[in-house]
């Protein structure tokens, strides 16, 4: 069984570690490896030392652990192996890089260990690796250990950005859309991946490679993501959600046709029951703070966005006579999903295509649009 002990200075988290606080303690059959000077001594911090063992996934505790079948259990224990033995290197790697260490240049050392160990071994890594790193990174949530959390994250993250460089470039695109908070720097990263794309300087004066997509690309990408989460009864992460719409809507106004664009097209043959029927709602009502509020709720998952549960049995659970437009009954007989962001602007865009196609768009086409701006500023206080 591996030890290991290690412990973060909370003035350098969540990016960094002080290296003087390292400690890997072993066993005595593994004193031949290579471990830090005692002599050196520790950190003042060497009391919130966290013990760790890969033997911690023998008998899980966790009730979703339990709820693990033979095989899941199998690649949770040789997953957990993997990050145990991860950290072992990267700790060793570090207690060498110790020496003449300046503080402010911590973090890119760790990011550089981080990299080089997860490099070599991401494509040998088990189909368990990542439901072990998040169990682990959940426990030190539960005891409120913030040091060992910031360091399993950074494994974390530095094997998604491995991950993220051997997908297309449209889904890294979308990865980096997701990751900026500035409407204005998205669409300069939008402006430059459709021109072809190169080597850029950041505004934190880093290179960053940005790879050459295409517009459609990019908002079909977005717009798979999204059909994948809102296909589910429940929305685990609104705040992603909200970032994919943004990526689809922004990707797809930049398109030749902007928002109309022919190609924003995902092939519906008849418009959504839930989403029709809140669109029919928002239309009889002015345009004002009352009906941005409206639309809010729903946005964040209240009134008719409102998620069903996964226990729910539709065929034994009394339920109201489901309602349709102005509140004739449904014209499925069913009672309709969720209202979900990105189903909703794409209805709201369909019928918009419909006003424009004919003569008479009107009032009503400049109520739908003011519907969708409003949507999508309430979108973009959820996402950053």
């Amino acid at each position: 069984m591996i030890n290991l002990t290690l412990s973060l200075l909370p003035s350098t988290l969540p990016k960094t570690l002080r290296f003087s606080a390292l400690q890997f303690r072993p066993p005595l059959a593994t004193t031949h490896l290579h471990f830090p000077n005692k002599e050196r001594g520790t950190s003042s911090l060497s009391s919130a030392y966290t013990e760790y063992s890969p033997t911690q996934f023998d008998q899980p505790s966790s009730d979703d652990i339990e709820e693990l079948n033979v095989e899941q259990r199998k690649a949770l224990l040789k997953g957990g192996e993997q990050v145990v033995s991860v950290m072992q290197e990267m700790l060793n790697l570090l207690e060498d890089m110790e020496v003449d260490m300046d503080k402010d240049a911590e973090p890119v050392a760790l990011e550089l260990v981080a990299q080089g160990v997860i490099g070599k071994r991401v494509d040998e890594m088990e189909s368990g690796f990542m439901m072990a790193l998040d169990y682990m990174i959940n426990q030190a949530k539960k005891d409120n250990d913030d040091q060992r959390k910031s360091l399993l994250e950074v494994i974390k993250q530095t094997i998604l950005d491995h991950l993220t460089k051997k997908c297309p470039p449209q889904v890294q695109v979308v990865g980096l859309l997701c990751q900026t908070a500035k409407k204005d720097s998205r669409h300069e990263l939008l402006r430059r991946v459709a021109a072809g794309g190169g080597v850029f300087e950041s505004e934190k004066g880093l290179k960053v490679h940005l790879p050459a997509a295409n517009l459609n690309d990019i908002a079909n990408q977005a717009d798979d993501l999204l059909e994948n989460m809102e296909s589910k009864p429940t929305i685990l992460d609104r705040k992603l959600l909200a970032r994919l719409v943004l990526v689809r809507e922004e990707a797809r106004n930049m398109m030749g046709g902007g928002l109309l664009d022919e190609r924003n097209n995902r092939g519906l043959s008849t418009l959504p029951e839930a989403e029709v029927n809140f669109l029919a709602k928002l239309v009889s009502l002015r345009p004002g703070e009352a009906m941005k509020n409206i639309i809010s709720d729903v946005m964040h998952g209240r009134a008719e966005g409102a998620d069903i549960s996964e226990s729910e049995d539709e065929a034994s659970s009394p339920r109201a006579v489901p309602k349709g437009i102005f509140g004739r009954g449904s014209v499925t007989g069913r009672k309709p999903r969720p209202v979900r962001p990105g189903m909703f602007l794409e209805t709201v865009s369909k019928v918009l295509g419909g006003l424009y196609a004919g003569s008479g768009s009107g009032v009503t086409a400049q109520h739908l649009e003011w519907v969708h701006r409003k949507t999508l500023e309430i979108l973009e206080e959820m996402a950053y």
